[in-house]
């Protein structure tokens, strides 16, 4: 094949004269293009390095101290109080560049200042994290901020500096806090007393007194000392117990997806849109590498930890027999691509050059065009990533260990992320409100092998030009994902654009070589293996029951006047939502940051609380007074916005008892309680999708240019996942999944009863409804 040919920088053949070597000056000259690229970018993480390393200093600053110094010295002041002569005496006398008393004065002046510059970078780094372990600013009410907070927020401000870098922080970033066991307990009894009848809340409340006093002082100690030596001391143990340990599919069970602008439409060219998108995706991962990425920041003042970038590209999850292994290179330069059962490897870069949206549009439309049939066993490979990780693991090292299929998987998991090319078209219509719903399904599990749910995230194109992503959880969260999307969805509709027929801007280069074939050998035991794996995640597919809806009467703008966070609204919300379609209250989950603390990720908000089921349990009645009514919704509200302060601050419940139950396993301890606790089944699992990361747009100017979040699928077999997102002033999107196979659940059901909660507690505060 021409490709191959292109690929081969020389080659020989062995004849009686000897040996005739054939040079390739094109392919000579890419990999010395390709060379020169990599000494570029090792350079620029050198240059970053340096000047992470010393951050808030720069060497500007450095200089300033120089020549202070040497200022000082000229006007005959001694501002080193007789450290400068004391180093000069130390100097090595009479050889080389020290021979002269004036030259041995300067190095002795340089030396005092970059020490006194050091010192006062470690001194203001210290005073940035003392200052940024203050959380009094979140317990503050909205309005009524103290003057302590004021002081605070200026000094945090001055001690930041001008340019902060992505990973300028992350050395001034507290640690996570260890919190003490009898609080966790207290906290945890208070989160499910109301739950539990008097007989269970007893047993549990002895379990928990026992725990206290028996095991946990020993499981504690052993956690404070972790705390004490690693940066973090749940990120680790997060990663590899809940995500890489798991066995059963990644797909539905811990995949999840994000859907792209739905009121919008700059294409319908599936090859142009791609085009757009690779280009702006490739564009956020050089800014990545060279840290010119701002860091996130809470009110613009308090940075939030910015290390699970790091794995964004170049990522696969690899599968073990007892455990995954994640795989991260420090670059790729191509994108492997799923169409129409074939795998293609398509090349990002011409030499150094980045190729432009209209070359990779004209790439993509090549494999669009290819007629070549799928290999044996090709078609449904993908469904590998799809089925039970043992029996990946297993034919992965049987099968994919050496020649042409190693080669092949190497391509795909050394990809800078991969391309799933749909063959149907996926549309929000305002009109239809299945087609949501359609679209997410699409996006959450495809045709079960048309993904490959390993990457980091599987970038999904459908014939119309609508993209979505699958994005692979053990990585990073959800917000992470998003901000890289905001960057993209923002470059491609208001720098790159499109031409009046809907192609990407310019003329493409057409002596650019095809995207590369991979080629397989699969045999039939193989291919047995993958039908099995087919099957498996067909019928978990086939159970996902998804129901995805827009809701339109209000929004963020109207619940501010209820005077409550939204999120607190759409949370007690949902526990009626729950009360209405089950009858009963549940244990339910929702997903907060811990990310102002150096690599934290997440904490459980138990947002079932006591204040909201005596506040649902009153609008089930219906006999209370608005007044009382009004009453008891705002110290739900109070509550949950404590809650989520809390586990925000490290004072949440669950990753310290997971942590405390790792502890007891490593020391063979056995634990009721903590047994107990960890089993416990998460029938409502909920998340807000986080948006305006980056401010790539005016919302305000084009309120049309929203994304409708994402979605998950259900935790618990007889429960509900939902995600939604609180999409500007005037609507919010959410994503309700359950399964099929349960009798008391049913995802539509449970999304009319939200829809109806939210009215419901609307018409509490009289707040004025657009027509639904």
């Amino acid at each position: 094949m021409a490709e191959a040919h292109q690929a081969v920088a020389f080659q020989f053949t062995v004849t009686p004269e000897g040996v005739d070597f054939q040079l390739s000056r094109e392919a000579l000259k890419h990999i010395y293009l390709s060379g020169i690229n990599s000494w570029k970018k090792r350079l620029i993480r050198i240059k970053n390095g340096i000047l992470r390393g010393v951050y808030p200093g720069s060497p500007t600053s450095w200089l300033v101290v120089v020549m202070t110094t040497l200022g000082s010295s000229y006007c005959h002041v001694d501002i080193s109080m007789g450290l400068v002569c004391f180093i000069q005496r130390w100097l090595p006398e009479g050889c080389g560049p020290y021979r002269t008393p004036q030259t041995r004065t300067l190095l002795s002046m340089a030396i005092f200042s970059t020490g006194v510059w050091m010192t006062g970078i470690l001194f203001f780094r210290q005073t940035l994290k003392l200052l940024l372990s203050y959380h009094g600013w979140l317990f503050e009410m909205h309005g009524q901020t103290s003057h302590f907070t004021k002081v605070w927020a200026m000094c945090v401000r001055l001690l930041s500096g001008q340019r902060p870098m992505l990973y300028s922080f992350q050395t001034s970033l507290p640690k996570l806090p260890v919190p003490s066991v009898s609080a966790t307990i207290h906290r945890y009894l208070e989160s499910v007393q109301h739950l539990l009848d008097d007989e269970e809340y007893y047993r549990m409340e002895t379990l928990a007194k026992e725990f206290q006093e028996k095991t946990a002082p020993r499981l504690q100690k052993y956690l404070v000392l972790k705390s004490w030596w690693a940066t973090n001391y749940v990120s680790d143990w997060w990663e590899e117990y809940v995500y890489l340990r798991g066995r059963t599919p990644l797909m539905v069970n811990s995949n999840y997806y994000v859907m792209d602008l739905v009121l919008v439409k700059n294409t319908d060219v599936q090859a142009a849109r791609l085009g757009n998108i690779v280009h702006a995706m490739i564009m956020y991962r050089r800014k990545l590498d060279r840290e010119e990425i701002k860091p996130v920041m809470a009110l613009g003042i308090v940075p939030m930890c910015s290390y699970q970038m790091e794995r964004m590209f170049n990522t696969t999850r690899i599968p073990g027999k007892d455990t995954d292994v994640l795989q991260h290179l420090t670059d790729s330069r191509h994108v492997a691509v799923y169409h129409k059962g074939r795998f293609f490897k398509l090349w990002l870069y011409e030499g150094s050059r980045l190729l432009k949206p209209r070359d990779l549009e004209m790439q993509f439309q090549r494999i669009l065009d290819d007629p070549s049939p799928p290999q044996p066993g090709e078609e449904r490979l993908a469904a590998l990533t799809a089925g039970g990780r043992v029996e990946w693991a297993q034919v992965r090292q049987a099968f994919f260990g050496s020649g042409k299929n190693k080669a092949a998987l190497d391509a795909i998991e050394r990809a800078a992320f991969f391309v799933a090319l749909d063959e149907e078209s996926h549309r929000y219509d305002p009109e239809d409100e299945a087609s949501l719903s359609l679209y997410g399904k699409a996006l959450l599990h495809g045709s079960c092998y048309n993904r490959w749910f390993d990457k980091s995230f599987t970038l999904i194109a459908f014939k119309n030009g609508q993209l979505g992503l699958n994005t692979e959880h053990t990585w990073a969260d959800a917000p992470i994902i998003g901000h890289l999307w905001e960057f993209v969805l923002g470059t491609d509709s208001f720098d790159l654009g499109y031409s009046e027929t809907g192609h990407c801007l310019g003329k493409p280069n057409p002596v650019l070589a095809p995207p590369q074939r991979l080629q397989w050998d699969i045999p039939e035991q193989c291919q047995a293996v993958i039908e099995s794996s087919y099957q498996v995640a067909k019928a978990l597919a086939d159970d996902v029951e998804l129901y995805c809806f827009q809701f339109l009467p209000f929004g963020k703008g109207l619940i501010k006047k209820c005077r409550t966070s939204p999120d607190a609204f759409v949370q007690i919300a949902l526990q009626l939502a729950y009360f209405r379609d089950r009858g009963k209250f549940c244990l339910t989950y929702e997903a907060s940051m811990t990310r102002m603390f150096r690599e934290g990720r997440t904490e459980t908000v138990r947002s079932c609380t006591c204040e909201s089921t005596a506040f649902v349990q009153a609008m089930v009645q219906g006999r209370h007074l608005k007044a009382d009514l009004q009453d008891l919704f705002r110290k739900a509200a109070e509550k949950h916005q404590n809650a989520c302060r809390l586990a925000m601050t490290g004072a949440g419940i669950d990753r310290h008892l997971f942590c405390l139950y790792v502890v007891s396993k490593f020391l063979g301890v056995s634990s009721p309680f903590l047994a107990e606790v960890l089993s416990e089944p998460w029938r409502l699992s909920t998340s807000q999708t986080a948006q305006f990361q980056i401010r790539m747009f005016d919302p305000n100017k084009y309120p049309n240019h929203l994304g409708a979040g994402g979605g998950f699928g259900p935790v618990a077999n007889d429960g509900y996942g939902v995600s939604y997102m609180i999409a500007g002033e005037n609507t919010i999107f959410f994503h309700v999944s359950s399964k099929f196979s349960s009798s008391e659940t049913n995802a539509q059901r449970f999304g009319n009863h939200i829809r109806q909660a939210l009215l419901d507690i609307a018409d509490l505060f009289q707040v004025p409804k657009a027509d639904s």
